[in-house]
């Protein structure tokens, strides 16, 4: 007993001494941290203060301390809204769809791109298809309206022209959602594809070799060595959208959406913003905002732990 006293202290005393020596070591690039470390006290952690208007009748010109604390009567009255549920629904659809839909792109596409065995024309397509992921949502935004305008635009000119009706993309709530995701997935799977073709190139080869001589073809050896190699970082990326659930793109929605579709894509964000900057609710749309920080802080945690405990991945 006194022998598992003593190494305690011992064991201690040595991991102290391995961090000393490690920050003596490497302490050029602890100090490149500082930057990095002083923005995000500046621009994240500091603000964080200002979470106390959630739980005041806040007025500007009374700011911080004169404005009229009020408890959790804004959390109250964000329950009781009538237009709340309806707006969490949109975040939870919008944010599912977008999640799946951008899971099963990139996964395909990694695997046809992975039995092309012309280099340069691979190269070429995973460029094309990277390029969108660099392009803001305003400028995206703004190719969208033209595209898929009813009057004039190209994609209704090409249904009128097969003898359709032309359709209202961006004005018909049912459309919107998936002009949301649809454009959603155009813009971000290419960068999804480097995860997974990432993951491609760390399978042997001899794998493919001995399948080859057992007779399995492409379509057998893309079944059972290269989809089931996928399966871990899919398991990753599956469980730690969790997280992203109640966010479904402020931006893209923000730059799209109109009055006409409120019912059907209006989401957390933007409807914090209507709130908040249109119609000077600040300590509601705060309330609304904490609301979704908290949920949003919880899935995380959840995510992470599925993360490690069906694909054994750790961030820390």
């Amino acid at each position: 007993m006194k022998e598992h006293t003593l190494e305690a202290p011992i064991e201690r005393q040595a991991i102290k001494k391995k961090q000393r020596w490690n920050m003596q070591r490497n302490w050029s690039l602890h100090l490149m941290l500082i930057p990095a470390v002083l923005l995000a006290i500046i621009f994240q952690y500091i603000p964080m203060g200002g979470i106390v208007i959630a739980f005041q009748d806040f007025k500007p010109y009374l700011g911080f301390t004169g404005s009229e604390w009020v408890g959790w009567d804004n959390f109250k009255y964000l329950f009781l809204y009538p237009d709340v549920g309806q707006v969490i629904w949109n975040t939870l659809v919008i944010a599912f769809f977008k999640i799946v839909a951008g899971l099963i792109a990139p996964f395909l596409f990694a695997i046809l791109l992975n039995e092309v065995r012309l280099t340069a024309f691979k190269r070429v397509s995973q460029t094309l298809v990277y390029l969108p992921h660099f392009l803001s949502w305003v400028i995206l935004g703004g190719i969208l309206l033209d595209i898929l305008s009813p009057q004039g635009g190209l994609v209704n000119q090409v249904i009128v022209a097969m003898g359709g009706e032309p359709i209202f993309f961006l004005g018909d709530g049912t459309w919107f959602r998936i002009t949301l995701i649809v454009s959603d997935v155009w813009k971000e799977f290419g960068f999804g594809t480097i995860v997974f073709l990432a993951s491609l190139s760390g399978i042997n080869p001899a794998l493919y070799e001995a399948a080859e001589v057992d007779g399995a073809n492409r379509f057998k050896q893309t079944l059972h060595i290269t989809i089931p190699a996928l399966m871990p970082i899919t398991i990753v990326l599956m469980t730690l959208s969790i997280g992203n659930i109640l966010n479904a793109g402020f931006d893209q929605v923000f730059n799209l959406y109109n009055p006409l579709v409120y019912d059907k894509g209006d989401i957390i964000d933007t409807f914090v913003y209507r709130l908040g900057i249109l119609n000077g609710q600040m300590s509601f749309a705060t309330a609304v905002g904490l609301f979704k920080s908290v949920v949003a802080t919880i899935l995380i945690v959840i995510s992470y732990r599925l993360a490690y405990k069906w694909a054994n991945y750790r961030v820390f």
